[in-house]
């Protein structure tokens, strides 16, 4: 049997293809989670993060947007708490869509206090316990958190995939 090799731009037609986001899972000094409201998505319930850039990786995706999302420079090291798969969903988004979840760590009453928010990509800032999330978050967006705060809580790593 004869292998034919394609050249790499060919080659990738012939896979599955994805884009790909990062963000940042910050707590409060009492362990409650952080998130920003969209004001684009179905999903409203956010962490700062967003889709790579051509040429980033996941944790320059993540820093860079936290800093456009909430002006906050952030100094921390890269340390994933997991990945996120949500599969090719037709014309709503055609190509597999893959998330680095990267923990922001805890931060101040005045670290959230100084966030500066985008109006045109968030409206607001919450920070709840987990059964309060649960009240008001869209149960997967909700599994996502709990599973993320767990990793997180544990210091393992989340496989999430929807």
């Amino acid at each position: 049997m004869t292998s034919t090799w394609l050249p790499p731009a060919e080659y990738i037609k012939t896979i599955a293809q994805a884009t790909s986001y990062a963000c940042l899972y910050f707590t409060d000094t009492a362990g409650r989670p952080v998130q920003l409201r969209a004001t684009y998505s179905a999903e409203p319930w956010q962490w700062p993060g967003g889709n790579m850039d051509p040429g980033e990786s996941p944790w320059q995706c993540a820093v860079r947007e936290c800093l456009e999302e909430t002006g906050m420079v952030f100094e921390g090291e890269p340390r994933l708490l997991g990945t996120h798969f949500i599969g090719h969903q037709g014309e709503a988004w055609p190509a597999n869509h893959i998330g680095f979840i990267f923990d922001g760590g805890t931060l101040t009453d005045e670290q959230i206090d100084s966030f500066v928010l985008d109006p045109a990509e968030h409206s607001e800032l919450q920070v709840h316990t987990m059964e309060e999330w649960e009240a008001i978050m869209t149960p997967v967006n909700f599994d996502r958190l709990r599973e993320i705060d767990a990793a997180r809580r544990s210091g393992t790593v989340a496989y999430l995939e929807r």
